[in-house]
């Protein structure tokens, strides 16, 4: 299976005219430890490599206890508060009653964005001067960030949206639109419509480092926008790949009925 995913970024990689970053392997100015920051030909942050959030995230954005199978965590919301409309509060309160099995997750979908970026899975970056590609361990996902054109005319809808990106100084800021309305930003509960709006900021900070920013726009959930923000952490083992989470895999199937 490892080789059928690396055989995939491969293919993708050749036809975005994304450099020839091998699978799982760290390019050369990756592998550079001045501390510098790391710039490709064209002048642009290095952001290729494999990456990683480290906290609690995708079981709750809020500040929460440890509870069996949860771990504790701090909260990654801006404030700690989502400002849900009303209506929408009563169904987040009605999706977190029921999480353990409406959580969409639970049926092995895509997670949506922003919630792939903190799911507790590694994630790798390769990086062309028009595009960005990201494969997930999960599933092993692939998202595309175009930084050209336009996004798709409506209507339109993706798991992980349509995503361009454009760079300011140092920072890529990519804007996410045309959303279905079914994944969830974690598994308390918290969800979205399908007007959901993505802002997000990847600003590195030092070879090993990324501050991922996230603004989030629902008018049809929300009442005003909000925030969440944190910081991904570069795999420096020697032999660093991703490996697999092959969800459908792990599903233990139903009895059949007579």
């Amino acid at each position: 299976m490892l080789t059928m995913m690396a055989m995939t970024l491969v293919l993708a990689l050749a036809v975005s005219g994304v450099g020839p970053t091998a699978f799982g392997v760290q390019s050369a100015a990756a592998q550079s430890s001045s501390g510098a920051l790391r710039r490709t030909p064209d002048g642009k942050p290095d952001l290729s490599g494999i990456w990683q959030a480290m906290n609690a995230a995708e079981w709750n954005l809020l500040d929460h206890s440890a509870e069996k199978g949860v771990p504790a965590g701090k909260g990654i919301v801006e404030g700690n508060e989502i400002p849900y409309r009303p209506e929408a509060l009563l169904k987040k309160q009605e999706n977190f009653k029921n999480r353990e099995t409406a959580d969409p997750m639970r049926k092995c979908f895509l997670p949506g964005v922003p919630r792939i970026m903190y799911m507790p899975y590694p994630f790798q970056i390769a990086q062309g001067p028009n595009q960005i590609q990201m494969l997930f361990e999960y599933v092993h996902a692939i998202r595309n960030i175009f930084l050209t054109g336009e996004h798709y005319p409506p209507p339109i809808d993706w798991w992980l949206g349509d995503s361009r990106g454009r760079w300011d100084g140092d920072t890529l800021v990519v804007d996410v639109i045309d959303f279905n309305d079914v994944t969830w930003f974690d598994r308390a509960g918290n969800f979205h419509s399908d007007e959901l709006h993505v802002v997000e900021r990847y600003t590195p900070t030092g070879p090993d480092h990324i501050q991922y920013e996230a603004t989030i726009e629902d008018s049809k959930t929300f009442t005003r926008p909000w925030k969440i923000g944190m910081t991904f952490y570069r795999h420096k083992e020697k032999d660093a790949q991703l490996l697999e989470y092959e969800c459908f895999a792990y599903e233990t199937p139903e009895p059949r009925r007579r």
